[in-house]
């Protein structure tokens, strides 16, 4: 518990916003900050710190994933590029800056399309828009929300099957995935409301092989020091990636016995995973991939 004072030094409760983070940066003068444990919104500020020169005003230093890569990940137009560089399958999209934008990507794409802001936590202010009705009510929403007024207008795959690994990289470049995980619910319902399962259950061999290189190929070229989540859809495109410890990161720790943020912590203060410890063993180091003799299951409750 990163809030608990037994573990931190200091616990400050103030809003996560820019100008309270900045303040608290010019009030301690840390040495670095870790944006990549502290979810989405961690990555947002590291950005938004960046932009505004905070941190080289006060001389602070981002551990793990970089700047560049963190908005290679998170920017829509630059993760579709990406992908299409590296030979992986995107869904078709359009990025767009304004509702009139939108409606007209929507035009070219089909409906039904799928809404993603940029840079928002969890799918907030995305959806589902089955005609022009419906995507000015959502994307009116949709461009408030992203912080950069920013909306991905993509063809909807709603009901395919989804797929989840969970991947670890050092910055040598060797890197393994942690957990393979199957969602029961199909794209559509957010990977966080989702029932998964851990273990894939219903994929043969050859199909999970590519998917889980097709998920090595882009953690590599995205260049991720630490953790990432990557989404797949089936029949096959690549949905998107969490450069950070994510929701899902807390269930493959549990399902593997691995401990994600641990080790990525330590990846991001410049330990590779061959000079990292097993905890368990005191011995053998973190560059095998743990195996599931057993299923997991995660069922959300409310």
């Amino acid at each position: 518990i990163m809030t608990d004072t037994t573990i931190a030094d200091k616990v400050y409760m103030e809003p996560l916003t820019l100008e309270y983070v900045a303040k608290i940066l010019r009030y301690e003068r840390p040495d670095a900050i870790l944006p990549a444990i502290g979810g989405q919104t961690g990555l947002n500020l590291a950005m938004q710190l960046d932009r505004k020169g905070v941190l080289k005003e006060c001389d602070v230093k981002l551990l793990g994933t970089s700047i560049r890569s963190i908005e290679r990940a998170e920017d829509r137009e630059l993760f579709k590029e990406l992908c299409q560089s590296i030979g992986e399958p995107t869904i078709p999209s359009e990025i767009t800056y304004n509702l009139d934008e939108a409606k007209e990507a929507a035009k070219k794409i089909g409906y039904p399309v799928v809404l993603r802001p940029a840079f928002t936590l969890g799918g907030t202010g995305g959806g589902f828009a089955h005609d022009e009705e419906e995507l000015e009510e959502l994307g009116t929403n949709a461009f408030k929300l992203s912080p950069v007024h920013q909306v991905l207008i993509e063809k909807s795959v709603k009901g395919y099957k989804e797929i989840e690994f969970e991947v670890i990289r050092d910055s040598a470049g060797e890197k393994i995935i942690v957990c393979d995980m199957e969602n029961v619910d199909p794209v559509g319902v957010h990977t966080g409301d989702s029932i998964v399962v851990a273990p894939c259950q219903s994929l043969d061999k050859d199909v999970l092989q590519k998917l889980k290189n097709s998920a090595l190929n882009i953690v590599e070229n995205v260049n991720v020091v630490g953790a990432c989540n990557v989404q797949l859809a089936l029949n096959y495109a690549v949905i998107e990636i969490n450069p950070r410890v994510s929701r899902s990161s807390a269930l493959a720790s549990k399902a593997t016995g691995y401990p994600i943020a641990r080790i990525a912590t330590k990846i991001a203060l410049g330990l590779n995973l061959n000079e990292i410890q097993n905890e368990t063993t005191g011995e053998t180091i973190e560059t095998y991939e743990p195996s599931c003799n057993y299923v997991v299951v995660k069922i959300p409750k409310w």
